[in-house]
């Protein structure tokens, strides 16, 4: 009831099978070599914290005497011509151009996300863990953003704005 046949291509499966694994392998470790050499962070000259909370940005200049602000979004009686309605905030995140800036993210409460589309920035803040980011903006301006992340009710009351100068 056996048939002695079965057996006589094991060989062959066996090598067909680890050699595509060790051919991946191959390719995977200067893959992860690379990956891990751009997310290191090589100097930046600007550091900034930025912590989320319920409906608002706590910024931290960690370099320059610990300047620390919230940001909290302008109600619409307070908004000037030409301001965006939900996206304008009181205090401005004010940036560099020209020189390679770190933002270290973090959360208070809940997960919110960092988030400047026009920059191509966006980062997960997590409660109790410190995610980080380094950019170069090359562009003076205002760039908006808002919390992408569904952090709770009102959650895209959280906007960001940050202005690049020279």
């Amino acid at each position: 009831l056996t048939n002695t046949n079965i057996t006589d291509a094991q060989e062959m499966e066996t090598i067909w099978t680890i050699l595509p694994a060790i051919i991946l392998i191959l390719i995977a470790l200067p893959s992860l070599r690379i990956l891990y050499l751009t997310d290191e962070v090589n100097d930046p000259s600007f550091t900034i914290k930025s912590i989320g909370h319920q409906w608002y940005w706590t910024y931290e200049y960690t370099d320059y005497g610990g300047l620390i602000f919230n940001s909290y979004m302008l109600p619409p009686l307070f908004l000037n011509p030409g301001d965006l309605r939900l996206l304008e905030v009181d205090n401005r995140v004010v940036l560099p151009i020209e020189a390679p800036v770190r933002m270290m993210i973090t959360s208070q409460d809940v997960l919110h996300s960092w988030t400047i589309p026009t920059l191509g920035l966006k980062t997960d803040a997590v409660p109790g863990r410190l995610n980080q980011t380094v950019f170069t903006a090359t562009r003076p301006g205002l760039y908006y953003g808002q919390c992408s992340e569904i952090c709770g009710a009102n959650h895209s009351f959280m906007p960001i704005v940050a202005e690049l100068i020279p």
